[in-house]
């Protein structure tokens, strides 16, 4: 989680379990989350002294005067007003884009009148004290712990981010790209990590800051509530980059353009509809339904010579067959693969999911390719994460520092690096150990004790989800297999 101090905390929990009070309306998790960002911005527009940006009438401070029927239709109106593009009194496109096709979940007058004075309610002061964008993060992060709102699969859980953003060295001046970005974790992790850099951002130049604010981030999302969500979070955050809602493995991903960093963690399983990735440019995954090995090609060929990624993928993108060897080869080719970090499991809330980040830098020559490997093993032998053991910075702190201090992976830096040796967790594997293997990225050596009984799900109910998780992936992996097989078929 999130660090919150203790009153923001509160809120949060406070908001959540407002949630309760709507069931019989029939709103969903996702859908609260959603009918509580069109509520929280109207309300922290007027904390934050920026309710001008809205037309008279569409402020909180009207909001909340109103009753019953006369306060539903009020809202109603409110989010087609300030989501229409053709409305001359709403001047700022983000507000436009935060509000785009807007509609309420809640049928029941009283029930918006609850959450409205509830908001009204909360300890402002204390969240404006610690910063509205963290207790927007720790509303979406509790969002996506809760397993029936079905949010865990685009949630990267905070501890992971931080450790991967402390490893790559986000810098000022850098374009930083996400093309699966969520609700914006990775971003907004890499601005913290630039604004504690430069005593948030105040070494910089006026035009640099600018820059940071306004150009240094980029990202697209498929899922156009998701997207609501991430405008929310950056906003919060102080950032106002080029995040778009739109389809990266279609020629939406080209307007992207190039990267110094990019960091992602895409969406698992395949494409939409069995469908293949729309990219001309592409010329590994372009018969492939595979989303996680089209997102792969589409990071290595939009970085910059000497730009760096690290993404997190799950196990089959290090083993696949056919176009998944092809891609690995071509990665290795065009960049240098300097890291995999073989994550523990169930730290996607959702029991049974095998992730891996790789780190990764494009090279500046045609004469570079990846000569060495190394892997960390963070998951043989590890404790199942869950309700019992939660995920924490000091999880990753050893891999961290085997990993070093260089973001890039350069030779010179790698040869400092100690391999741990069979009984280790950290190994070094030579290319041609990787080319006798076909490319095939997925090692191990450290063997499971059978006897921990810690690595197992925890109570009944995760081991049914663990199955249904098993049963999805191999279907997926067989979907792909086929579609490789019978490029025609649908």
């Amino acid at each position: 989680m999130t660090q919150l101090t203790a009153p923001t905390q509160d809120i949060v929990a406070k908001l959540w379990n407002l949630c309760n009070v709507l069931r019989d309306d029939g709103v969903t998790y996702q859908d609260y989350v959603t009918e509580l960002t069109y509520l929280l911005f109207l309300k922290m527009l007027e904390e934050t002294d920026k309710d001008s940006l809205l037309p008279r009438e569409h402020r909180w401070r009207d909001l909340v005067k109103l009753d019953g029927e006369e306060l539903l239709t009020q809202y109603r109106r409110i989010l087609v007003n300030l989501g229409d593009p053709k409305n001359p009194q709403v001047k700022s496109e983000r507000v436009h884009s935060i509000f785009a096709d807007a509609q309420t979940s809640l049928r029941k007058p009283a029930n918006l009148r609850a959450l409205v004075e509830s908001i009204d309610r909360l300890d402002w002061f204390s969240a404006r004290e610690e910063g509205l964008g963290n207790l927007y993060e720790g509303l979406l992060e509790k969002n996506a712990s809760e397993k029936k709102s079905g949010a865990g699969q685009y949630f990267t859980p905070r501890p992971l981010i931080d450790c991967i953003v402390r490893l790559v060295k986000p810098k000022p001046g850098e374009i930083i790209q996400d093309p699966a970005v969520g609700t914006g974790g990775f971003l907004v992790a890499a601005d913290q990590y630039i604004k504690g850099k430069t005593d948030d951002l105040y070494q910089l130049s006026e035009e640099e800051q600018i820059f940071q604010r306004t150009e240094a981030f980029v990202g697209l999302e498929l899922v156009p509530d998701t997207h609501r969500l991430c405008l929310m979070n950056l906003m919060l955050h102080g950032i106002d980059g080029g995040v778009k809602c739109g389809d990266t493995l279609s020629p939406d991903g080209l307007n992207l353009g190039k990267a110094d960093l990019i960091l992602t963690n895409p969406p698992f399983g395949t494409k939409k509809g069995g469908g293949r990735p729309n990219r001309q440019d592409f010329s590994i995954t372009v018969h492939s339904s595979n989303k996680q090995l089209a997102f792969v090609e589409h990071i290595y060929r939009s970085l910059k010579p000497r730009g760096r990624a690290a993404v997190v993928v799950p196990d089959n993108v290090l083993f696949e067959d056919n176009a998944g060897v092809n891609l690995r080869k071509q990665l290795m080719e065009l960049c240098n693969l300097h890291t995999i970090l073989r994550l523990p499991t169930g730290i996607f809330y959702s029991q049974g999911v095998k992730t891996n980040v790789i780190f990764f830098t494009r090279n500046s020559s045609i004469k570079e390719i990846t000569e060495e490997v190394w892997v960390y093993d963070l998951r043989t032998n590890m404790p199942q994460f869950g309700k019992r053991t939660s995920l924490s910075h000091e999880t990753f702190s050893d891999f961290e520092q085997a990993f070093g201090s260089d973001p890039f992976g350069d030779a010179d830096k790698l040869s400092l690096r100690k391999d741990t040796g069979m009984s280790g967790r950290f190994r070094r594997f030579s290319r041609d150990f990787i080319e006798d293997r076909n490319f095939n990225l997925d090692i191990t050596w450290l063997k499971e004790n059978s006897t921990d009984v810690s690595a197992g799900p925890e109570d009944p109910k995760e081991i049914i989800d663990y199955a249904v998780s098993e049963f999805e992936t191999a279907v997926s992996e067989l979907k792909s297999v086929l579609s490789e097989l019978y490029p025609e078929a649908k």
